[in-house]
């Protein structure tokens, strides 16, 4: 009735991070909802033109990276860990995109996303989902990351709270888009809706930056031009 299995290094790991996170931060979350209309609509009409440009597909990834660093700008608490008696504010933007392997999460880094265009962000994740797969992952790859971005939708889950990946001070968790009715102009009408949270250290970060940071998100999203400028 019972089977033992040594824990993998990579595993053994991964758990003594997250038992980290639980007991050195005062960690906490909040949530909002985006509605994906706008995107999506974006990525229909111009997908085709954009894949064969590019070489890769537009995703929903980049448009959350783009607007993480538009929020990150504006609220730059979240952009930021504690060195012992200090608060370490950090003017450069390594977004951690956690990616699910056999052996567990891993959260390669992208470096000075800032400075990257929406093709190079998805040709960076298409090769990072492939080193992933090969196991050819580096050390460098892994190391560093300002902020971390985790999509649980893409294996189904509506909602969620992200664990915070030390030393940084928030994480992003997305989440499978599911039509629902929301009122919108006094009307009710079917939207694609998707929940978003945000776990941040609460030592550091206030609920009403938490908040905000997720409203200005959400405002980034559903009007995806503004990317190009606060992006």
């Amino acid at each position: 009735g019972e089977t033992r299995e040594r824990m993998s290094r990579r595993r053994r790991t991964i758990a003594e991070r997250l038992v980290q996170a639980q007991q050195s931060a005062a960690m906490l979350t909040t949530f909002n909802e985006i509605d994906m209309s706008a995107v999506m609509e974006l990525r229909k009409r111009r997908n085709d033109a954009f894949e064969k440009r590019h070489g890769v597909k537009i995703g929903f990834m980049s448009f959350f990276v783009k607007a993480s660093i538009g929020a990150l700008k504006a609220y730059p608490q979240l952009n930021a860990e504690i060195q012992e008696s200090e608060i370490v504010l950090k003017h450069y933007y390594d977004i951690g995109i956690a990616v699910g392997a056999e052996e567990g999460l891993v959260v390669p880094v992208l470096r000075d996303a800032d400075r990257m265009s929406f093709a190079a962000i998805e040709q960076a994740i298409k090769e990072m989902a492939t080193k992933v797969r090969e196991g050819t992952l580096s050390i460098e790859d892994l190391r560093g990351g300002t902020f971390t971005i985790t999509n649980g939708g893409v294996f189904g889950s509506l909602l969620s709270t992200p664990i915070l990946n030390p030393p940084q001070v928030g994480i992003l968790g997305m989440h499978k888009i599911e039509e629902r009715p929301i009122a919108l102009h006094g009307q009710v009408v079917i939207r694609p809706m998707m929940y978003v949270a945000l776990s941040y250290d609460h030592r550091i970060v206030d609920g009403r930056e938490a908040v905000q940071f997720l409203v200005k998100l959400k405002e980034m999203v559903e009007e995806p031009e503004t990317l190009l400028l606060e992006g």
